[in-house]
């Protein structure tokens, strides 16, 4: 039995239905034209006290586990938003993990309480954007192989290399860097904090993309940036094994955005099909249409409870890799299959852009790529089948 449903967390609920009525819906299709959001949503964001949701207190958070931030979540898209502003709005969900982790101990000591008071607290103040950069141009999913070099050079170390498809890239006043400072393989990963402005460190185009319009992507370029080594997060050559660790709370955010915006697709085809006659009578009123709406809100539904009990055990510390894995591959089939349908439904007005439905129908295509693909997942449920 989940637990998204206590008193607090329906508070929680309201406040964001609240935050999106007043502070996003007003503006968002701005902001999809634009191609990013307002730096400001960031500070009245924390100021409401959702952007440092799952964050201690003694870091600049609001407190919090994974499963008030899955509430969030689900709620900003239910309310009419979308994944894309989850990913623009909460880029630090990725971004800041690591550095958290270090300054409370849980990676040999370096790089702690410094950053955490130089980033952290401002990010979560929302006076600072942070993004995550471990996707390089020719490695997609291969962490492991990534190419980017961190030499050491006396207190600094050397940048060189590429990232690509860099969420918040553009807007981020700091980027958590995945760099080789080691052998080849995972064991010689480390994460740094590189600044932008840093000599060396280019932002290059702003990517162009399917969906998420309003999150900007960017590419990042390093030459030779110095890098102080009190920008290291954690231990050397322990970076691998903390993006490995933060991938259970990234995917069951896309594994919720997916099944949110499955819910949400199910609810915007109902008030169509119940509003929209043809040939003189509701579509709802036929049995077709009534028979797929129910095949689509039991797909959502579905979802939505296996993921919650996912999330619930993660949060527990009951669950593995392999149920991460089934929760985010399982919620991503239902969004895209409900999705389509809920664009179908609404016919020739599904296909334009003042449609909601046709911004879920672009953003939910990413969901089945980001935090790892569906084959990436398969592989992992595979391992866990011992195949």
């Amino acid at each position: 039995m989940t637990t998204v449903n206590t008193p607090e967390r329906r508070q929680l609920r309201e406040l964001t239905r609240t935050f999106m009525a007043k502070e996003v819906l007003p503006h968002l299709d701005d902001w999809e034209r634009a191609g990013e959001v307002p730096r400001e949503l960031h500070a009245t964001a924390a100021q409401v006290g959702l952007l440092g949701i799952g964050f201690p207190e003694e870091v600049g958070g609001s407190g919090g586990d994974l499963l008030d931030s899955v509430v969030v979540t689900e709620e900003i898209i239910r309310s009419g938003g979308s994944s894309g502003l989850v990913a623009a709005l909460f880029t630090h969900g990725i971004a800041l993990p690591h550095l958290v982790a270090a300054s409370a101990g849980t990676q040999a000591p370096s790089g702690g309480s410094d950053l955490v008071e130089r980033y952290v607290r401002p990010t979560l103040a929302g006076t600072m954007i942070g993004a995550l950069a471990v996707t390089e141009p020719g490695g997609g999913s291969d962490v492991a192989g990534l190419r980017t070099t961190a030499r050491r050079d006396g207190d600094h170390y050397l940048v060189n290399g590429a990232k690509a498809y860099i969420t918040s890239g553009h807007r981020a006043d700091f980027v958590t860097t995945a760099v080789r400072t080691g052998g080849s393989e995972a064991g010689g990963i480390s994460l740094l904090v590189i600044e932008k402005g840093m000599p060396g460190f280019t932002v290059g185009r702003r990517m162009e993309k399917l969906g998420w319009h309003c999150s900007d992507t960017a590419e990042l370029s390093f030459a030779d940036v110095r890098v102080p080594v009190g920008n290291r997060v954690g231990a050397e050559n322990t970076g691998f094994f903390s993006i490995m660790q933060n991938f259970a709370a990234e995917r069951i955010s896309l594994a919720t955005q997916a099944y949110a915006t499955a819910q949400r697709c199910v609810e915007l085809a109902l008030g169509w099909c119940r509003d929209r006659e043809t040939f003189g009578r509701p579509l709802a009123s036929r049995q077709l249409v009534r028979h797929r709406l129910a095949e689509l809100h039991t797909r959502a539904e579905s979802a939505r409870s296996y993921v919650l009990d996912v999330a619930t055990r993660v949060t527990a510390g009951e669950a593995e890799m392999t149920e991460v894995a089934m929760a985010k591959n399982t919620a991503v089939a239902a969004c895209a299959e409900v999705v389509d349908a809920a664009l179908q439904l609404h016919g020739g007005f599904g296909y334009l852009r003042d449609a909601e439905v046709e911004r879920h129908y672009r953003d939910q295509r990413i969901l089945s790529i980001g935090g790892g693909t569906t084959e990436i997942m398969n592989e992992i449920i595979a391992k866990g089948m011992e195949l």
